[in-house]
């Protein structure tokens, strides 16, 4: 399996168990999520029922919760909103970040269309919920989630030139 790891933090951001469809001349990976329902959890607390006169069994249950597939997957960590001013700031200082972790061809190709992807997302940031990885390192790679018109499930972009590919 491949995992996809923030290149300035390390976090795991994304595996292949996931496929992406590249957009913006490749600098965003547009990636579906699931609403998924994390089945509950029975917990044998190893109690000896006849010990207390008992012949129900002791359990500790957990209520089944629905969550977003990718972010319980790799512990993502929704982060503050920005308005549009606040993004753009946002966007310039962290792509200059990772431009000084790429080299060549990429960082030229990062320079030249970056402000396409930021364009891109900025369209729709009102609707828009910002996730970083585990460490909430304050570089980390931004992943941004949305539900396109009449969807319920979550459409996940990512910054295609922020992430590593490991094999796990």
């Amino acid at each position: 399996m491949l995992v996809y790891r923030d290149l300035l933090t390390d976090d795991e951001l994304l595996s292949d168990s996931f496929p992406y469809k590249e957009i913006e001349n490749g600098m965003l990976w547009e990636v579906d999520g699931k609403w998924v329902t994390k089945s509950p959890i029975e917990v044998d607390i190893a109690a000896n029922p006849s010990a207390k006169g008992s012949d129900e069994e002791e359990t500790v249950e957990d209520k089944a919760v629905k969550v977003v597939d990718i972010v319980d997957s790799f512990l993502l960590q929704e982060k503050t909103s920005f308005d549009k001013t606040q993004f753009r700031a946002y966007m310039e200082q962290y792509a200059d970040k990772l431009a000084s972790k790429l080299h060549g061809k990429k960082q030229d190709e990062l320079k030249q269309r970056m402000d396409g992807a930021i364009k891109y997302i900025e369209s729709r940031l009102e609707k828009m919920q910002i996730f970083v990885g585990e460490s909430m390192h304050e570089n980390t790679s931004p992943v941004f989630a949305y539900c396109k018109e009449g969807a319920t499930d979550p459409t996940f972009l990512y910054l295609a030139y922020a992430l590593t590919e490991t094999e796990a």
